[in-house]
């Protein structure tokens, strides 16, 4: 069934306000954190084989997100190239190496995914 005008616009505003919240580092929320949250919380150190773990997990999500992305439309592509631009940094703002790689590897993982369309 297609999706009427409205739908689409409504579709448009909760992108726009869920890409808003992406203000630093992909989402990471306020910089200034609530009266309640401004403890700092001591996270465990991580051992060797933590890491590898979570090495592992990660190369496996990635994959997973390759063949998903294989299989999008054109217009969730773009959708997903969108995002990625809207997390680089703006004009004007200061580069966080870390923003920069991550939306330079969204976009990677777009380009590896139509190898398999």
């Amino acid at each position: 069934m297609p999706r009427q005008n409205s739908d689409l616009s409504s579709d448009a505003i909760q992108r726009q306000q869920a890409l808003s919240r992406w203000e630093n580092e992909g989402g990471a929320g306020p910089a200034v954190a609530p009266e309640a949250d401004r403890e700092q919380i001591q996270a465990p150190e991580m051992s060797n084989a933590d890491l590898v773990m979570l090495r592992v997990r990660i190369i496996a999500l990635e994959n997973l997100l390759i063949s998903l992305l294989a299989t999008a439309s054109e217009q969730q592509l773009e959708l997903a190239r969108e995002m990625a631009g809207y997390i680089s940094p703006r004009p004007g703002s200061t580069h966080h190496p870390l923003t920069t790689h991550a939306a330079a590897h969204m976009i990677d993982l777009i380009e590896r995914s139509s190898r398999f369309r």
